[in-house]
């Protein structure tokens, strides 16, 4: 009769087998976790009840994102929230679309996108939501210069990126140093070589607005959720200590 001895003898090379095919396939998604933690990114400067700074987003938003990028999820109606009228919005957000209720979305199919690009540009409704603001934040100040790639662009951030610069007249044009300043680990580093029409400072301010902006789109009704639940819990506290002060009262009497 087989021993226990001889069963686990037996058992260790199918066990070291198993072993090893489960570690070779965790082996991609632990180096892509890696990567992604590695990855510095930079302080969104968002601030949903900065009501200039979401105006000034939007207007970036639909003058540099919308000509490719949707936003099927959002009305234009909902601008109003940031205090502009029906009026400001049609004479100075709107070029495409006749009524102010339709949701914000591009002439431009998926079919001609994907043929011009290489793939279809997303739509930015949740982008903030999916992506985090730091990382749209670190992302469009990233961008330089690559003559390989079919636009002449790159990203530090999103290696290999299909989507053109378009906001190159602004920041200027960046390339890419590798060990600058005798750095021996060969970390990336990004030099402007051509500046842009803004100042460093400015450009940040200008996506900080436009970052801003996209974190607000993708749940327009967080500041008043906000609001609302405060007052909520407001409510439960003072319901709580009347509700105790009763409890007192009509048990004073029994010992």
């Amino acid at each position: 009769m087989e021993t226990t001895l001889q069963r686990i003898a037996a058992c260790r090379p199918r066990c070291a087998a198993a072993t090893a095919l489960l570690l070779l396939l965790l082996t991609p998604p632990l180096a892509a976790l890696a990567s992604e933690t590695e990855a510095h990114l930079d302080k969104a400067p968002v601030n949903l009840g900065d009501k200039a700074s979401l105006q000034r987003g939007a207007r970036i938003f639909v003058n540099y994102c919308l000509t490719c990028h949707s936003a099927a999820y959002m009305r234009y109606k909902r601008m109003e929230d940031l205090g502009l009228s029906e009026d400001q919005i049609k004479d100075n957000l709107m070029f495409a679309s006749e009524k102010v209720g339709n949701t914000m979305t591009v002439a431009m199919g998926s079919d001609e996108a994907k043929k011009w690009f290489g793939a279809a540009p997303p739509d930015l409704s949740v982008i903030a939501r999916a992506r985090g603001a730091d990382w749209l934040y670190t992302y469009l100040r990233s961008f330089y210069r690559d003559d390989s790639r079919p636009t002449g662009w790159n990203n530090t951030l999103f290696d290999k990126v299909a989507m053109p610069f378009v906001l190159y007249r602004q920041q200027g044009e960046q390339v890419l140093k590798k060990g600058s300043l005798g750095d021996a680990h060969g970390a990336k580093m990004l030099v402007l070589d051509k500046p842009g029409t803004m100042t460093e400072p400015e450009y940040d301010a200008m996506v900080g607005d436009l970052v801003n902006y996209l974190a607000y789109m993708g749940e327009p009704a967080q500041t008043t959720r906000v609001q609302v639940g405060v007052f909520v819990l407001l409510f439960l506290v003072l319901f709580l200590a009347l509700t105790y002060q009763l409890k007192k009262e009509f048990w004073k009497d029994v010992h």
